[in-house]
């Protein structure tokens, strides 16, 4: 059997953009391709979110669905796999299921909901959907199809013989029932590593059951959340018959009767994946948000630098926008950096002193801070000034601001609200600093972007006299390797202190990161490329109170 992936780029919400495309695939692809696969969901985008819980949105799918019956008939010798949220007929529970739909000849010829509803993670099914009350094969131009959705292949006891969060194994209950082959779509997200997890994953279901496997992945970035594509399809045997390109849309025919060739699946290179997802997540939030623009203040830093470079290979360099704000502890090679930044980049720059704004601040503030010192007030005063400008660009001319942060950063709150913060979109706050510093070599590896001496100099955000990050920070390896340890893999103080890290930096940092939720809470979305970023997967509560002794 032929079959064609339409690894696809799907608008959430733009019900009938995408059964556009479903139709120009169909009309152009009959007679070459015995069936067209799209992925989880495609017909709504994915996630749809709340979107699911608006009646006149249902609505629309059951017609979009109903209009693509109907054109199929005009082109009877190839079938689409469809990804839709569907109603069940039931009177309980949800009452609507997320489905596969095998048309074909102006019919629906068989449907398969899912079977396995994530809840961890930035997944929340479970809040929208029923699972499905059966599970079960079809034949279709002389094979039997076994068909899943997404988290349905995730659940091979081989694949996770201690972690398994079902007792149901869909795929397993697929080839019992005959199916001859296995097909998955999907929306599953990128973060590092990710990308070889899934191909050894689907791999070892192909290798276990002798089954051809294809599984079809969605692209593209929806609001954190990206999706890298990277299709694939196995023979029986579990050598990869196709693997398609990573970040781009494509459509990839294959035979499953033909043998695979083991050689097709080189590893992602984890820096070189992070940059192009990045640059993928910027474009799409844009575009998809209406924007065309970006506007960045450029500090003469390495965070604001990479966002600089980010933003130019997602939006092109006459989209982007740089503004060097200097106070009055700003470095002249600070702003020389910044200038010479935005030379290498091609970009629009400006260069708008603060100098005047802020002692107007400290002027209107001074009786009323009489007797006091100086701190972290008057560093914060000059950042909100910055955030005050760039939202001023935004409003005037229409360009999304993007923040700089990374991900040790906020995760220590060592950044201002309303400050370095505002933006509508934080591009690296899921970087930690040191991945930052490997991605910044990876934007220069043909050419200087960021200059040398921006790559060599000690972080600083420059807001008081000398200031140094490691002044209130510990050194940035020290401090991301706990981050890891805390943040995504969930470790106790205890745990991470006997990995060999001082007792009481361990303390400091998870004290800190608990800390500072507030902060994160009212920062701007951020793109996720690590397996816990701050944002839709990591629910903590603000106002709360931990045990101390858990921090002994």
């Amino acid at each position: 059997m032929k079959i064609t992936i339409g690894q696809v780029n799907a608008v959430v919400g733009d019900v009938r953009g995408n059964s556009a495309r479903m139709k120009d695939a169909l009309a152009r692809l009959a007679g070459q391709t015995d069936l067209i696969v799209f992925p989880e969901l495609a017909l709504v985008g994915y996630p749809p979110k709340d979107l699911l819980e608006k009646a006149w949105f249902i609505d629309q799918v059951e017609a979009a669905v109903a209009e693509l019956i109907d054109f199929s008939a005009g082109y009877p010798e190839t079938g689409l796999l469809v990804g839709a949220p569907l109603p069940t007929g039931r009177s309980t529970g949800k009452a609507l299921a997320n489905s596969a739909l095998l048309i074909c000849g102006g019919q629906l010829l068989f449907r398969q909901d899912k079977s396995l509803l994530p809840t961890y993670d930035v997944f929340d099914e479970a809040r929208h959907f029923d699972p499905a009350d059966r599970v079960g094969v079809v034949g279709f131009k002389g094979e039997t199809l076994g068909i899943s959705i997404c988290e349905d292949a995730w659940n091979d006891p081989e694949f996770w013989p201690e972690h398994l969060l079902y007792e149901f194994d869909p795929i397993q209950e697929l080839a019992d029932q005959g199916a001859t082959v296995l097909i998955n779509i999907s929306a599953s997200p990128f973060h590092m590593g990710k990308d070889d997890v899934r191909f050894r994953l689907i791999q070892n279901h192909a290798r276990r059951h002798r089954l051809p496997f294809i599984f079809a992945n969605q692209v593209g970035g929806n609001d954190e959340l990206i999706f890298d594509g990277g299709s694939m399809s196995f023979d029986g045997a579990g050598q990869p018959l196709s693997v398609g390109p990573y970040f781009s849309e494509e459509w990839i025919t294959v035979d499953t009767a033909r043998r695979g060739d083991p050689g097709l699946h080189p590893p992602l290179d984890k820096v070189a994946a992070v940059y192009q997802a990045l640059v993928l997540g910027i474009r799409d939030y844009l575009q998809k948000c209406g924007f065309k623009r970006a506007v960045i203040g450029l500090s003469g830093g390495i965070d604001s630098a990479l966002t600089a470079c980010l933003a130019v290979a997602a939006l092109g360099k006459e989209n982007v926008l740089g503004i060097t704000m200097p106070s009055p502890y700003s470095s002249g090679g600070s702003v020389n950096d910044s200038r010479e930044l935005a030379a290498n980049l091609g970009i629009e720059f400006r260069e708008i002193s603060i100098v005047k704004t802020f002692e107007a601040y400290l002027e209107t503030l001074a009786p009323h801070f009489a007797g006091s010192q100086p701190d972290v007030t008057e560093e914060n005063i000059q950042a909100r000034i910055r955030g005050n400008i760039l939202m001023a660009f935004s409003n005037k001319y229409g360009y999304l601001a993007l923040s700089t942060g990374n991900k040790s950063e906020l995760a220590v709150g060592y950044c201002t609200l309303y400050g370095d913060m505002s933006g509508g979109l934080s591009a690296i706050s899921d970087v930690p600093k040191t991945l930052v510093y490997q991605l910044a070599e990876y934007a220069n590896r043909e050419r200087e972007l960021i200059p040398r001496s921006t790559l060599t100099k000690a972080p600083s955000a420059e807001l008081r006299p000398d200031q140094k990050d490691q002044d209130s920070l510990p050194p940035y390896d020290i401090l991301d390797a706990i981050l890891q340890d805390y943040v995504e893999e969930g470790r106790s103080a205890e745990e991470i202190a006997a990995r060999g890290f001082d007792p009481e930096t361990v303390r400091w940092v998870i004290r800190t990161v608990d800390r500072n939720e507030y902060k994160r809470r009212q920062a701007a979305p951020g793109l996720r490329i690590t397996s816990k970023a701050f944002g839709a997967g990591r629910r903590m509560p603000v106002a709360k109170r931990l045990n101390e002794r858990a921090l002994r």
